[in-house]
């Protein structure tokens, strides 16, 4: 049963892993912010770009899917 499975397995493991790592990412960045009183429209930006790079993921993710479901690549 694992073997049958590998591919998915590895996907899921592969996107807990970007999650991890936007996580450990995005507190760093909250943790140097802080550290150096960056005023708030500085945060605002920095937290934009981040979340732009987080959905950049999804929607590669999302038009993976798309693309395999209707026989696509």
């Amino acid at each position: 049963m694992l073997s049958e499975h590998l591919e998915l397995i590895e996907t899921i493991g592969l996107n807990l892993f970007f999650v991890a790592i936007f996580f450990f990412i995005g507190m760093s960045i909250h943790d140097v912010m802080k550290k150096n009183d960056v005023p708030k429209k500085g945060k605002m930006v920095v937290y934009l770009v981040l979340f732009l790079g987080c959905a950049g993921f999804i929607a590669k993710g999302v038009i993976q899917i798309i693309w395999e479901s209707n026989g696509i690549g």
